[in-house]
């Protein structure tokens, strides 16, 4: 279980001391002191992507009161992990990082509710694009949110590293370059055309708050113009070409009496 691999690999790294506990994130959260949700710098999860059945009819009386942004849908629990890993990292420096299927990024209802919250708020700091399969069991791409709480611009940085990636057997996987190119893009938070774009609040507002991440990055190639001509030109000769071994074919099959 991921519960177990949890364990090892802080026993490999010789940090026994570590508190592993395995639960219902959502539903029976363990990471509690004192009767409230313990806070932490760093919160980083790949939870189940869309969740069915995962909490809705007891959100409204959560007594950690973690839903006041809204209840997201009972048949997806994207933004129940969300709105989890963000009101259990700290009030001032909290940073949180969460991969997610892309409709998180534009679907309507009460999940653009939330999504416009967050926002609004200021929390949301970078959506990064990542190419389909690079996860076992679905091939759809997903993308990388993080959050932080220490933010003072208003606004989104938007990129698009789904073309990016080394094409493996079984799967794909973003190779070393890749991943530095990601970092390198987020630390400078520069335009670079066709793979990222800092867009402000206001333009993510006109936007209706759907993050889709072709509305800020574009990524059109424009088609190579097409010599009609010069296409027409080849035709006519091959289908000069096509005639003569035609003409040369009809000549074997009348020698054979054919």
């Amino acid at each position: 279980s991921t519960w177990a691999l949890a364990r090892m690999n802080m026993f490999l790294h010789e940090m026994d001391s570590a508190r592993i506990e395995w639960c219902d994130t959502i539903t029976n959260p363990r990471l509690v002191e004192d009767d409230q949700l313990m806070k932490f710098n760093v919160v980083v999860a790949n939870p189940p992507f869309s969740l069915d059945k995962w909490g809705a009819e007891t959100a409204g009386t959560d007594q950690y009161k973690r839903f006041w942004r809204g209840t997201p849908p009972k048949s997806k629990g994207d933004f129940a992990f969300i709105t989890h890993m963000i009101e259990t990292s700290l009030a001032a420096e909290g940073r949180v990082g969460v991969i997610v299927p892309h409709g998180v990024l534009f679907r309507g209802g009460s999940e653009g509710l939330i999504r416009q919250k967050l926002v609004d708020e200021n929390l949301l700091d970078l959506v990064v694009g990542l190419p389909a399969g690079l996860f076992f069991g679905t091939g759809i791409p997903a993308a990388i949110l993080v959050f932080r709480k220490d933010k003072k611009k208003r606004n989104v940085m938007f990129i698009d590293a789904s073309r990016e990636f080394v094409d493996a057997k079984n799967r794909s996987y973003l190779g070393e370059d890749h991943i530095a190119k990601i970092v390198k893009s987020y630390k400078k938070r520069k335009n670079v055309d066709k793979y990222a774009h800092v867009a402000d609040f206001t333009e993510i507002e006109e936007n209706d708050f759907n993050l889709n991440i072709p509305r800020y990055v574009d990524t059109f190639e424009e088609e190579e113009e097409i010599d009609v001509r010069a296409v027409q030109k080849e035709i006519d000769g091959l289908e000069k070409e096509l005639a003569a071994v035609q003409k040369e074919m009809a000549g074997y099959l009348k020698e054979l009496g054919l």
